[in-house]
């Protein structure tokens, strides 16, 4: 058991890690027109459209709110509010965030396996991503329970100090995951398998949602006139995205 904790938790998330950032660097360099999340709003439009905005509204919220929790050292929020408080905020904001992203997922899944036409234009890794989606948001759905049985947020400096010691590459980051329940570390190998399938999912289109912001600050774009004789004062600068 002591072998298989060290695997899934002190060598696995690097696997994961390594495959999800070189795979969406190699899979944006070689195949470009595949970044994207293919569109069947014609079929169902409704459906899509609850399912979609409740998935993204709660997954969006949870994901910042994992990497915020996760990764900021105790000693940061310490003097403002205690562990069992964040605890207690963790499970009231991130319990609301996950209803909203499981009800959205399931609308998804169900619209994808219920309608024939959208069944047979699904790729066989959209229906896998949906279902892993769903099981992950059912496992932490399942851990606020338990997370209300130790409300000193001792667990949760404990997955805290696992997932620093992971990404500040500190050794016995595996040790201390070794008496939390299985719903807990099912929950983050489940977490870290999504990683290692993005690369090669619909998921990688993420990563442009990003890129709007670079787009959103970029420069201002010069546009310079053909035409001959026109003054220099007419070549003014236009808001990004202008058509040229």
């Amino acid at each position: 058991m002591k072998t298989l904790d060290t695997f899934l938790f002190g060598l696995y998330p690097y696997i994961c890690l390594s495959v999800f950032l070189l795979g969406s660097l190699i899979r944006f360099d070689r195949d470009q027109y595949t970044w994207k999340s293919d569109s069947s709003q014609l079929l169902k439009a409704g459906q899509l459209r609850w399912g979609s905005n409740l998935f993204h509204v709660g997954v969006l919220f949870l994901f910042f709110g994992h990497f915020a929790g996760m990764l900021t050292p105790h000693f940061v929020y310490e003097p403002f509010i205690t562990a069992g408080q964040k605890q207690v905020l963790a499970m009231t904001a991130g319990g609301i965030a996950g209803t909203l992203a499981f009800i959205g997922v399931t609308i998804l899944l169900h619209r994808r396996l219920s309608e024939p036409r959208i069944r047979v234009n699904s790729k066989t890794s959209d229906i896998v991503m949906l279902v892993l989606l769903w099981l992950q948001l059912a496992l932490g759905l399942a851990s606020v329970p338990l997370s209300a049985q130790h409300l000193d947020g001792s667990v949760m400096l404990l997955l805290a100090e696992w997932a620093q010691r992971i990404v500040t590459f500190r050794p016995g980051a595996s040790a201390l995951l070794a008496d939390v329940s299985w719903v807990f570390k099912a929950h983050i190998v489940l977490g870290m398998s999504i990683f290692l399938i993005f690369p090669f999912t619909r998921l990688a289109h993420v990563w442009s949602g990003f890129a709007t912001v670079g787009y959103l600050l970029r420069p201002y774009q010069v546009v310079r006139s053909r035409r001959l004789n026109v003054p220099a004062g007419h070549n003014q600068p236009r808001h990004p995205g202008a058509s040229v």
